[in-house]
């Protein structure tokens, strides 16, 4: 029996329908719908007290263009990851901001809390950035991105609470690229042991017995497609000292 040109009909949208709908679920480069608003009470530049604990380091950050996050949080996971951020109404670019997470936070159902800086440069003008600090909150649309460091290679911080050698706290900064770091090691350069590190706050790395001697770093690099370990070229020194930082002459992109 011939099959009806309504039941075709149905069975091509509903096909379609799915396929739209798969294809929206793997897209790792389509906007998604969100809300924004800003700091009001915040420097320009970001906060030094973001849940990250990047410090004044965290204020400065991709040039001050830093945001707090909700979902996209992750328990610290998301510390550091770039998203391209643009508003929808008729003072706003076509090409936004891109911001990087610093602090954990929401208001008003919102996704991204920026410092004034980064909610500004959404903006065509001087006068369309103030009517946006003017309205507070705006209907946006966002994507991952990756980050941009020119000139710099991935660098580690010790954290100020750290204590040589029986507590080792530290921080991973530069990170560009758009893939997360999920796991780290510390590895003592002659006996080859390796230690897993917990993921203590935010973006810090932590453990109450470090290995001695001259540390080698194991960086794990996880997106949806690939986990890719990354060995520095730079070791931290046996002499490592709490809020030094420690370049370990790699990048990632």
């Amino acid at each position: 029996m011939a099959l009806s040109l309504k039941f075709l009909i149905t069975f091509f949208c509903a096909t379609s329908l799915c396929l739209s709908l798969a294809e929206a679920a793997t897209c790792t480069d389509c906007f998604v719908q969100s809300r924004a608003t800003y700091y009001p009470n915040s420097e320009e530049n970001g906060s030094d007290r973001g849940a990250c604990s990047y410090g004044t380091f965290g204020a400065t950050l991709n040039g001050g263009d830093v945001t707090a996050v909700s979902n996209l949080f992750r328990n610290g996971v998301g510390c550091g990851a770039c998203y391209q951020v643009r508003c929808k109404n008729s003072y706003c670019t076509d090409n936004g901001v891109t911001v990087a997470i610093t602090d954990s936070g929401s208001s008003d159902n919102t996704d991204f809390i920026m410092s004034q800086r980064a909610f500004s440069k959404m903006a065509q003008t001087t006068d369309s950035a103030q009517s946006l600090l003017a309205l507070g909150v705006l209907d946006i649309e966002y994507k991952r991105v990756s980050c941009k460091y020119p000139g710099k290679n991935i660098t580690i911080k010790i954290d100020e609470n750290s204590n040589n050698p029986y507590y080792l706290a530290f921080g991973i900064w530069y990170q560009q690229g758009k893939m997360d770091i999920t796991a780290v090691q510390l590895c003592e350069t002659e006996t080859k042991v390796c230690k897993l590190l917990d993921r203590s706050y935010g973006a810090i790395w932590t453990t109450s017995s470090p290995p001695s001697g001259e540390l080698s770093l194991r960086m794990l690099f996880s997106d949806e497609d690939d986990d890719t370990w990354l060995v520095p070229i730079n070791n931290i020194p046996k002499d490592w000292q709490p809020g030094q930082t420690y370049d370990t002459g790699v990048q990632v992109n």
